[in-house]
């Protein structure tokens, strides 16, 4: 247990170690970052002051919803449990696609001449400039058609008082014009007026004039309207523009324009109403006259002047009735002609409040109505295949059949009220035997005058009613708060661009380096070879700024790399412990990998314990002992293998300078395996062995021949150097294969040319430029 508890502690400590180095790491870059740093802020700063600034504007409007202010729709809550007759209610996102749609928002932009922008120049930067900014205006002279579809731009610039030159897109000169005289142009003729007297010289703007359309759908994606909360029918527009005042007027004009066509759509269903009542007024007032005449030539041929005692008491017992059966005939009449009506007027609106003795048929006919007026409304905004229009269009076509239905069947109930009224008058007539005829026909024409009078009176009360309400429509949307914004801008907001400046100036070095690491496949440290190869790791050696030579011992020097060679010796001490004379092998996957400089240095590393080293450069093929050392031999070990008259102590060179002895490779040879696998090698290694305390040997890459497998055997210790930053990932299959089949006796990894600087150690002898850090 104490040791899975010593085992996490660990594991846990060299997580804070790894995270530890990884930040010194990437503070060996902190110029890069304080570079980055400063030009993102450089940059944002530039963005700031040439940016355009945008301000918010908003508006509160409250949709009027006909159901919960008492209105005439308000009865049709009464089926909205039963599923019925939902399409008449406010539907908050339908309104809000009415004031978003196209065709509202292209007559504010044509309203407001907003497809004519106007910019002056300020510096560096453009700016758009609004109505009373503008040093002067134009007039165009063409028809609204050719304007709102003209996409084109010019400049004018005033020389003086009186003149002005116009330019192209291209900045080329047209021509040269005085205020206020007409001016021919590509697309028409333009006039150009000052807003001051005296004009100031040399102003100058551009002129850019935009397809209505295409203003239209940018205003479109632009304007934002929210509903307040999901339960109100307050809605919150807003919208954003480098010009304030622009954008208070677009949100004002489309609130106005939006009421208008709500109003005018209301007033749809008073203007039908008026036009059947004038025309029911008509036929009835020219029925009416007709019967006052009949009554006039009645009485005038048959002399007749006033009812007698007893008709009078006959005629006032039959009273009551007699108002009855008018009655009927005015509401059988009433029904006839809306029957009339809406046989010949399928889709249009239906006369309301009528006086119908039926209070359904008078509500089902509103309900008919503001139905067929949403319906229209909505297809302003939506194609005929919305849902919601579908839907109402269920709903009318209902409705007509049931008020159709309801019209017959009443028609039916009067008349039978209507035969069984005049049965019972029958019957009063009858006991009034002894009025004479002619009074009883004065009667029945006195009774039809006095049922079209009723009728005329009531027509003409209607239409008054009608005319009031139609002067008295409210506006369907009810603004709360007049379109506004602060003077503050919204964007670009100074603190979040200076902010994100900051990230980006220190993310985006941070991503470079991180790229660079992402794709740098070479080996770095050990802990990049120990998760493929499982051989432990017996020393690394820091980058040095020496090419060839040997380092110097006893000076402060490349100390850092002094101490790295003592550490290595020791660890090798360790390593060999027991044993007096040692064979020490030193190989690398590839060429120039440090082998001849890892093989002097440490030779002089021993030697400096006055320790008897002889190094031995077994590498024929690709010699470099001499070269690195400078030395000229007559002998060396090539000569020794192939000649048997030579004796070891004939090839060996002492160096002085370090005081160790040295075999050369002698010469060249293109296939040295056969002479190095030889009794002579062995000899050679014998006699180091015998009298000198540690024996180097420097042999081939293995991954270029096979010469250091062959000699293998004869070491005691193995030095596999690895360069950091040269050996890639793949080719470390191949110490991997070594070391798990054991090809390499004693095999120790050691890392060569480390840069701490870069693993995050300071390194005060290594300078090199901030660009060479970071892309070499």
């Amino acid at each position: 247990m104490k040791k899975n508890i010593d085992s996490q502690d660990i594991d846990f400590q060299r997580d804070r170690i790894d995270l530890r180095d990884t930040i010194k790491k990437y503070s060996y870059y902190w110029k890069f970052f304080l570079i980055g740093i400063a030009l993102a802020l450089a940059l944002a700063f530039a963005y700031l002051k040439f940016a355009t600034y945008e301000y918010e504007v908003s508006s509160t409007i409250l949709i009027n919803d006909e159901e919960n202010d008492g209105g005439s729709t308000s009865e049709i809550s009464v089926f909205q449990d039963l599923g019925l007759f939902a399409g008449p209610k406010t539907s908050i996102d339908t309104e809000i696609g009415i004031l978003k749609s196209k065709s509202i928002i292209e007559r504010v932009v044509k309203d407001l001449g907003l497809n004519i922008t106007y910019f002056v120049k300020n510096g560096l930067v453009t700016k758009e400039i609004y109505k009373d900014q503008m040093p002067f205006k134009i007039h165009f002279l063409l028809n609204d058609q050719g304007l709102n579809n003209l996409n084109s731009s010019f400049t004018i610039k005033s020389i003086s008082n009186n003149k002005y030159e116009l330019f192209d897109s291209n900045g080329n000169k047209i021509s040269t014009g005085g205020f206020g005289e007409k001016m021919s142009w590509d697309f028409g003729d333009i006039i150009v007026t000052p807003n001051q007297i005296e004009n100031k010289e040399q102003s100058e703007i551009l002129i850019k004039i935009s397809p209505l359309e295409e203003v239209a759908i940018s205003f479109k994606k632009r304007i934002e309207i929210t509903a307040e909360n999901p339960k109100s029918n307050l809605l919150i527009l807003k919208l954003q523009d480098p010009i304030k005042q622009k954008a208070i007027e677009v949100l004002d004009s489309l609130v106005w324009y939006y009421n208008q066509d709500a109003i005018n759509y209301k007033n749809l269903i008073a203007k039908n109403t008026n036009e059947f009542l004038n025309s029911r007024i008509d036929d009835v007032s020219a029925e009416l006259t007709g019967l006052d005449q009949g009554v006039e030539t009645y009485k005038s041929e048959n002399q007749l002047s006033n009812i007698d005692y007893e008709s009078n008491i006959t005629l006032a017992s039959n009273a009551s009735l007699t108002k009855q059966i008018a009655e009927l005939n005015s509401q059988l009449k009433l029904i006839d002609y809306l029957i009339d009506y809406m046989s010949t007027n399928k889709d249009d609106l239906i006369p309301d409040n009528l006086g119908m003795l039926d209070d359904n048929m008078n509500q089902n006919a509103i309900k008919y109505n503001n139905l067929l007026l949403d319906r229209n409304r909505i297809l302003k905004g939506a194609n005929s295949e919305n849902p919601i229009v579908l839907n109402l269009n269920d709903q009318i076509k209902s409705l007509r059949e049931s008020i159709d239905r309801s019209l017959i069947n009443q028609r039916s109930s009067l008349r039978i009220t209507l035969n069984e009224a005049r049965r019972q008058e029958e019957k009063l007539n009858s006991q009034i035997y002894s009025t004479p005829k002619k009074e009883r026909e004065i009667k029945v024409i006195t009774r039809q005058q006095e049922i079209i009078e009723t009728l005329y009176l009531y027509l003409l009360q209607k239409r008054e009613e009608n005319s009031i309400s139609a002067a008295v429509s409210a506006p369907y949307a009810i603004i709360i708060d007049k379109a506004y914004g602060s003077s503050v801008p919204v964007a670009p907001r100074k603190i979040i661009v200076l902010i994100s400046s900051l990230l980006l100036g220190f993310l985006i070095p941070a991503f470079i380096l991180m790229l660079k690491a992402l794709f740098n496949n070479k080996i770095n440290t050990y802990e990049d070879v120990k998760n493929t190869v499982n051989a432990p790791l017996i020393g690394d050696i820091p980058k040095a700024n020496i090419k060839k030579g040997i380092i110097s011992f006893g000076t402060k020097k490349n100390d850092h790399i002094v101490e790295s060679f003592r550490l290595l010796r020791t660890n090798i001490i360790h390593q060999l412990s027991g044993k007096s004379r040692h064979t020490i092998f030193i190989t690398s996957t590839m060429s120039e990998e440090g082998k001849t400089f890892i093989s002097t240095n440490l030779a002089t590393s021993f030697a400096l314990l006055n320790k008897k080293v002889l190094l031995i450069e077994a590498n024929i093929r690709n010699p470099k002992i001499s070269h690195y050392l400078k030395l000229k031999s007559e002998h060396g070990l090539f000569h020794f293998l192939t000649d048997e008259n030579l004796k070891a102590i004939d090839v060996i060179t002492h160096y002085k300078d370090q005081n160790f002895d040295i075999i050369d490779a002698g010469v060249t040879i293109g296939k040295p395996s056969e002479v190095l696998n030889s009794d002579r090698f062995e000899e050679l290694l014998n006699y180091g062995k015998t009298n000198y305390d540690y024996v180097i040997v420097e042999t081939p890459a293995v991954n270029t021949d096979s010469d250091t497998l062959m000699l293998a055997h004869y070491a005691d210790l193995f030095l596999y150097t690895i360069r950091a930053n040269y050996l890639t990932e793949r080719l470390l299959s191949v110490p991997k294969m070594l070391h798990e089949k054991n090809r390499l006796p004693n095999m120790n990894i050691l890392m060569n040319a480390i840069d701490y600087n870069k693993l995050g150690y300071e390194n005060t002898n290594v300078k090199k430029s901030l660009w060479k850090r970071i892309f070499r």
